[in-house]
């Protein structure tokens, strides 16, 4: 028999732009506090029933009109090193609800999430949150928008329409049209732009309100399921439960799942086939998360919605995989798609690359393919606590940039911590993905440019000098004379003139009469000079470069440049031009 189940909503957006605060405004929990650095790290779900959504919306909407049960919300992370959580929710989402910052725009991951939006053909409205922080702003406590808004004074209503419409442009840079909501006549159209804000409540409502409505009126076809179906879900995460042993929270999006059900779940080495124990639900408006022990037991769990699952065997299970209600006719399709899936995430090469370590198979999923975007090799990617051996294994990598280890939300044992201190082996470790990987990205960046540096100290490099009227100390054999430094100079670096003549070698650097290795601009120095005699080859008054060897000279312009004044760069740009007169590649 079929019937409508709850639709399900997944909320996306950039870092810190109130995602996790607006669904605690809705459902009245302190959860966003305690996240790891204020960002949601595992999808979790929250159960809002009609009867609930009636109560906060009061007058603006009425519940006899609606046949939708409710909405279930996913939390899902808004950085774009969560694309594959992302991507997942939005396969599982019947609509979205994308968070911006009102005063802030749109940034990278908010473009981000349109983009998975739009490859799933989610259905999706925008909340511009943050309203309370406009300019002159007066809070109304859980105020419908429209309300909140007649009570603003004019110049409020310009500046809150003025960041409205900066979204419309970035949306329709996206190739969408959009307006306020309640300009909007046909939301298949036009996306609609909530006003909110998660701190004070204000706009809560028209946001439920709307998210019911587009369900009722757009997607009530897409919402009919069959009650007998096998239920098919996502493993949010695994759990030790007390009196219970692990535990799965499940968000069920299809069919049905019953104490006594066969299932299939993704597991560390295969995948695992048990019986489901008992079926505990959380009671409604409480975040799976945090619901502790006030469970209640039931029989059977029709979709969509959240459930722990209590079997046997899952101690090798993997969050963030699929789980599936089986019997013999697809038991064997399902195992064989399941052992893909996990041979995709978890990576064991032979190959030069980092160590990754993570808690989940999600979370796994996620550092792996950012990873991989920025093109940084990965050697192992697998579940579990930095153990020595992963230490020894890291040992084995001959470039000194891949002897790493990322550790996310996992702990260094401590026989581990010794051996990658004996032996010069980096762990990062953290419990935020995208600071993990900012983390490993600027220590690489740090490290090159060190590398960069030793290198360069072999290198010739630019250096420009004039040679001062009435300072010539000695004429030949050396020439002595006394110098302005335009650009630093060292001894023993070969000297050419204007025209790209070979002049000579520095061979003592003086100041003050003693001897320096280099000079620097501004500096009055004396130098000696091999080769030249002054009045003939060499004459007052005159500008000398050093003559950089082509080899230097092109090893500065493809490697080196960014580590250059921008003096050094101008005055190897002249020395250049006038080397490329006789050889027009040179350097190149």
């Amino acid at each position: 028999m079929s019937k409508i189940r709850t639709p399900i909503v997944v909320l996306l957006g950039h870092v810190d732009h109130g995602k996790t605060t607006t669904l605690d405004k809705i459902r009245g929990t302190t959860v966003a506090e305690r996240e790891s650095g204020d960002i949601t790290q595992h999808i979790g779900a929250t159960e809002v029933p009609l009867q609930v959504i009636d109560e906060l919306c009061g007058s603006v909407v009425n519940k006899e009109n609606f046949k939708v049960p409710g909405l279930l919300f996913i939390d899902t992370p808004g950085h774009q090193a969560f694309t594959s959580l992302r991507s997942r929710g939005g396969s599982l989402a019947d609509l979205a609800v994308v968070v911006v910052d009102i005063n802030d725009g749109f940034q990278p991951q908010t473009y981000e999430a349109l983009d998975i939006l739009q490859d799933y053909k989610t259905p999706f409205v925008v909340a511009a949150n943050k309203i309370d922080k406009i300019p002159g702003w007066n809070p109304n406590q859980n105020e419908p928008f429209l309300k909140t808004y007649q009570k603003q004074n004019k110049r409020t209503k310009e500046n809150l329409n003025e960041k409205l419409y900066e979204i419309v442009g970035h949306l329709q840079e996206k190739g969408f049209d959009s307006d306020r909501y309640d300009r909007v006549k046909n939301f298949k159209q036009n996306i609609g732009l909530v006003p909110i804000s998660a701190k004070t409540g204000e706009g809560i409502p028209d946001l439920l309100m709307v998210q019911i409505g587009l369900a009722q009126r757009y997607i009530e076809d897409e919402l009919g399921v069959e009650e007998k179906s096998h239920g098919k879900g996502t493993i949010l995460e695994i759990k030790e439960e007390r009196g219970l042993g692990k535990t799965l929270d499940v968000i069920l999006y299809d069919g049905k799942i019953e104490v006594g059900d066969e299932i299939l779940i993704g597991g560390y080495e295969e995948p695992i086939e048990t019986k489901v124990r008992s079926l505990l639900k959380p009671r409604p408006m409480e975040e799976i998360r945090e619901s502790g022990s006030e469970f209640e037991k039931v029989d059977r769990v029709n979709a969509a919605a959240g459930v722990k699952v209590v079997a046997p065997d899952l101690d090798k299970a993997l969050a963030g995989f699929p789980l599936h209600v089986v019997d013999e006719k697809n038991k064997q399709k399902i195992r064989e798609k399941l052992k893909s899936k996990v041979d995709e995430v978890l990576i064991k090469t032979e190959i030069e690359g980092i160590i990754v370590k993570a808690t989940t198979i999600g979370s796994l999923e996620a550092i792996v393919n950012d990873l991989k975007e920025r093109d940084i090799d990965i050697r192992r990617a697998d579940i579990g606590d930095v153990s020595r051996r992963d230490v020894v294994e890291a040992e084995t990598v001959e470039n000194p940039l891949e002897k790493t280890i990322l550790a996310f939300e996992v702990d260094v044992l401590k026989e581990a911590r010794k051996e990658a201190e004996r032996e010069g082996i980096t762990i990062f470790s953290d419990d935020v993905i995208y600071r993990l990987i900012k983390d490993y990205e600027g220590w690489i960046e740090k490290k090159k440019k060190l590398q960069k540096k030793k290198k360069l100290e072999n290198v010739i490099k630019p250096g420009k000098f004039k040679i001062l009227p009435d300072h010539t100390f000695r004429q030949c054999k050396p020439a002595i004379v006394g110098i302005k430094v335009l650009s630093p100079i060292k001894t023993g670096y070969p000297l050419m003139n204007k025209d790209g003549e070979t002049i000579g070698q520095i061979k003592e650097i003086q100041d003050q009469g003693e001897s320096i290795k280099e000079a620097k601009p501004g500096d009055e120095v004396a130098v000696s000079i091999s080769g030249p005699i002054v009045g003939r080859q060499i004459k007052e008054g005159e500008i000398l470069y050093v003559d950089i060897p082509e080899k230097h000279g092109k090893i500065i312009e493809e490697q080196m440049k960014d580590l250059l004044t921008e003096r050094e760069k101008k005055i190897f740009e002249e020395i250049a031009e006038i080397k490329r007169k006789d050889n027009k590649f040179w350097g190149i």
